[in-house]
């Protein structure tokens, strides 16, 4: 029984572009011969380490309060407001956190905002 040739590179081992670059054949790897796994090799990332998820230990605590002294003094007020449900001073004192973590500390719109926000209705 003879040697079966490689199908994709005709059993020289290289496979060359129209730029004239040439490479090994990516299905016989350079050997020319058949090969016996059916062609591509797999090089996707089976090992159990490529899979590891990161432990709940590792995930930094969330944090609870402000913690500018503009942001604390807001939320201050937030949460001694009488007027507002439970509900709007979690979701007031969450919005107020959010914007420390991008701008830094709270702007003077941002303060109006959510003090406009508390003020009990008139009317």
């Amino acid at each position: 029984m003879g040697i079966e040739p490689c199908g994709v590179c005709g059993g020289d081992g290289q496979m060359t572009n129209s730029f004239g670059n040439s490479a090994r054949c990516p299905s016989c790897h350079g050997t020319g011969r058949r090969s016996d796994d059916g062609g591509m090799r797999d090089v996707t990332k089976t090992k159990p380490s490529h899979h590891r998820q990161p432990s709940r230990a590792d995930a930094a605590p969330k944090q609870q309060w402000p913690s500018t002294f503009e942001g604390e003094q807001l939320a201050i007020q937030v949460r001694d407001c009488p007027s507002v449900s439970a509900e709007t001073k979690a979701k007031l004192t969450l919005e107020i956190i959010e914007h420390e973590s991008t701008h830094g500390r709270c702007t003077e719109t941002f303060l109006k905002k959510i003090r406009k926000q508390v003020r009990p209705a008139t009317g």
